[in-house]
């Protein structure tokens, strides 16, 4: 492997999790915006230090196992989160060329199946925590991100048809005549539906909801596998955001319209990082707006209308390709 192939699989990686950790006080500022009160303002400029205290914190706390719990498979299930997300950033194109793994013609397919494999870290965790919350908490979870799985796929599969391939690179190049938001809209709410029950993010994070079952899967965590599972949300909200910018807004590609400044070379890494940034503050607003679902709600909410609308998105969209090619 090259050296600059080396270098960019490390900035990406760094600048992900980087990211990730910078999410934390970005969150608690805009939550205290949007909710009419300070947030953190008392830890270096504007709060920012909060952050380092937070991972000095994480760093510093005892990193307790129970001694009921099944220890080797505790201590494994929260790096299977990081890494499968992490791994997931491989195919993401962020500019004309620039991915970790270059262009696959299998991305779509890759990333579904590593978001599957997530599953394992919670299930895992709450099974080998040897705890009755942990294990429910563990239980829902699987059953909400594998349920949810397979309306993310079917969400997604209009996109893969108008695109007429599975590579992330070419779905983008498909759009430099128009967006898919607006062909494919009934598919972006979907997969952004999908996307929030998968990252467990407000209001679908029934899987660890306080009230019922403390802190769910990751009852019995601390320390720094507890902040594996923490920066590991974080991650997927990153990744989910930059799906969406990909599959949905023209990924690197800027408006068809107003200032696009092409000559310039970094603008198309510009355009993809304002589009992600913009989803990603989204996901934390539904966290102020929108209340907590009932768990049977969640689930008869997506097997009775995300799947039939998913279906229905997919025969449409298949109808009017074969349409417009004269098959």
């Amino acid at each position: 492997m090259s050296s600059e192939r080396m270098a960019l699989i490390g900035t990406i990686l760094l600048a992900v999790v980087a990211t990730a950790a910078l999410l934390i006080w970005v969150e608690r500022r805009m939550l205290g915006l949007w909710q009419d009160r300070w947030g953190p303002n008392r830890v270096g400029f504007l709060g920012l230090g909060q952050v380092v205290a937070d991972m000095i914190k994480i760093f510093m706390k005892d990193d307790w196992i129970p001694p009921f719990a099944d220890r080797p498979v505790f201590v494994i299930a929260p790096a299977i989160v990081m890494v499968t997300v992490l791994l997931a950033f491989a195919v993401v194109p962020i500019a004309p060329g620039v991915s970790v793994a270059g262009d696959w013609n299998v991305g779509v397919l890759f990333v579904l199946g590593m978001t599957s494999l997530a599953v394992y870290s919670v299930m895992l965790g709450g099974w080998a925590s040897n705890n009755k919350y942990a294990l429910l908490g563990a239980m829902r979870s699987t059953a909400q991100s594998i349920s949810y799985e397979v309306f993310m796929g079917l969400a997604l599969l209009g996109v893969v048809i108008q695109a007429g391939s599975f590579s992330l690179e070419d779905i983008v190049l498909a759009q430099q005549d128009g967006w898919f938001i607006g062909p494919q809209f009934l598919g972006f709410v979907l997969f952004l539906i999908a996307g929030l029950a998968e990252t467990h993010r407000l209001p679908l994070d029934l899987p660890e909801a306080e009230h019922e079952l403390t802190a769910g899967f990751h009852t019995e965590y601390s320390g720094m596998k507890f902040g594996m599972f923490f920066v590991g949300e974080y991650v997927a909200v990153i990744l989910v955001s930059g799906l969406l910018t990909t599959l949905y807004f023209g990924g690197w590609l800027g408006p068809t319209w107003g200032l696009t400044l092409a000559g310039w070379s970094f603008m198309p890494l510009v355009w993809f990082v304002l589009k992600t940034g913009a989803f990603i503050l989204f996901f934390i607003l539904l966290r102020a707006a929108i209340p907590r679902p009932r768990y049977d709600q969640l689930m008869r909410f997506g097997w009775l209308v995300l799947l039939p609308l998913a279906l229905l998105n997919t025969a449409v969209t298949g109808a009017f390709v074969l349409l417009r090619s004269g098959a």
